[in-house]
């Protein structure tokens, strides 16, 4: 291993035995051996999540490896006789190119809202896009892992959520309607990017324009959760800079 691979797997050791301290299966140890090695899988910049008790690679884990190996290209194009708009049924195609002159890696990606967790209802073209977008980078790569995009519910890496962290159900901000709470949902998102949940929180109120978090309406924290859910896809480090940005404020409060 070179000087770089066997200090991303110490980081990446360290990081996943603070992130979860109850792992103790062994395979799973292994497995994040491998994707580091293999991969160069970096746990701190969100490469890969331990969730359900396996491993699941994610969009910007997959693009920046891509990125290390120096890929030629990647088109994508929508399946229009597989799509419907009306019905929010969105179908794609990727291929993917490793290297100039090569055949292709073809991956195909769906999506509808019988199919994508609560957090990105009303976004099945993106989700498919991306979806397709993985599968085609995973076959280029021998990579098995399914990843986090590919999925149909709700990831939840840890327990239940913390009350003490987020604004109450009252004021209908957390009112169930089929789906999770709004809390719920924040909760989530913060576990699934593994964000600083008092720096959403301050975020949250600044977004919302309020001093106060339960005083801002159900319409103002739905529109947080999606922009907090689309930034962590597209671009997690710029979010974790504008994060990081509230964490001056909270010491001067404190």
């Amino acid at each position: 291993m070179s000087h770089r691979t066997r200090s991303l797997l110490r980081d990446n050791l360290k990081l996943v035995r603070l992130m979860h301290p109850t792992l103790t299966k062994a395979n799973s140890i292994e497995q994040l051996r491998h994707m580091t090695k293999t991969f160069g899988f970096s746990l701190a910049l969100g490469d890969c999540l331990y969730l359900h008790g396996g491993w699941y690679v994610t969009h910007s884990g997959l693009l920046r490896l891509a990125q290390r190996r120096r890929c030629a290209g990647i088109g994508v194009q929508q399946v229009r006789s597989l799509c419907d708009p009306a019905a929010g049924r969105w179908v794609f195609k990727a291929t993917f190119y490793k290297r100039s002159g090569s055949y292709g890696f073809v991956g195909y990606g769906d999506a509808d809202p019988s199919n994508v967790s609560p957090l990105v209802c009303g976004a099945e073209m993106r989700v498919a896009e991306t979806r397709a977008v993985n599968r085609a980078l995973r076959k280029a790569y021998g990579i098995g892992l399914c990843s986090v995009e590919e999925l149909g519910w709700e990831p939840k890496a840890c327990g239940p959520p913390d009350p003490q962290k987020f604004p109450s159900t009252s004021n209908n901000n957390g009112h169930q309607n089929g789906h999770a709470s709004l809390r719920d949902r924040l909760c989530l998102l913060i576990r699934q990017h593994q964000l600083d949940a008092g720096l959403v929180k301050s975020y949250a109120a600044d977004f919302c324009r309020t001093p106060n978090l339960r005083d801002a309406s159900r319409e103002q924290i739905e529109a947080f959760i999606t922009n907090l859910a689309d930034w962590a896809t597209k671009d997690r480090a710029a979010l974790l800079c504008k994060l990081n940005s509230y964490s001056s404020s909270q010491e001067v409060t404190s």
